[in-house]
């Protein structure tokens, strides 16, 4: 019989599985790559908060949150991403084209939901292309 430190130690070590929305974020940038765009950040924190994808279709930046639920019970998941949300993504956004210089670019806001129940193999994904606009105080290029 192994001691407790022992078995402690071996949970430590055993590799823990994806948190439901790694894996959305994961799947969802698999989706864009088979369909033309070339995901160049993910999980891009700044502290107005996290761009989950960053991709370019063309000459498009694409930002791109994905909210993945393991089920509709609680409302759709493209819902999530209410006004105050849209708000701090487009300022992370911002953030992000300024950092690398970025500005003269088109932009576009995306939002992929994603419902993945656990028993499920493969998820059910909807992208909304051009999701919302940058609005509020200032105005995206303020």
């Amino acid at each position: 019989m192994l001691s407790t430190s022992l078995n402690t130690w071996l949970e430590w070590l055993r590799p823990t599985p994806l948190l439901l929305g790694q894996r959305g974020e994961r799947y969802a940038a698999r989706w864009l790559k088979k369909r033309g765009y070339k995901i160049v950040a993910g999980g891009h924190r700044t502290r107005y908060g996290e761009i989950d994808l960053v991709a370019v279709l063309g000459e498009t930046v694409v930002f791109v949150e994905v909210k993945t639920r393991a089920s509709r019970e609680l409302g759709d998941a493209a819902e999530a991403v209410d006004a105050q949300k849209q708000r701090r993504f487009a300022r992370a956004a911002l953030g992000f084209l300024k950092e690398h210089g970025l500005l003269e670019y088109p932009v576009r806001f995306d939002v992929i939901a994603i419902v993945w129940p656990a028993d499920a193999r493969t998820p059910e994904l909807l992208h909304l292309p051009n999701a919302f606009e940058p609005s509020g105080f200032g105005q995206f290029f303020s």
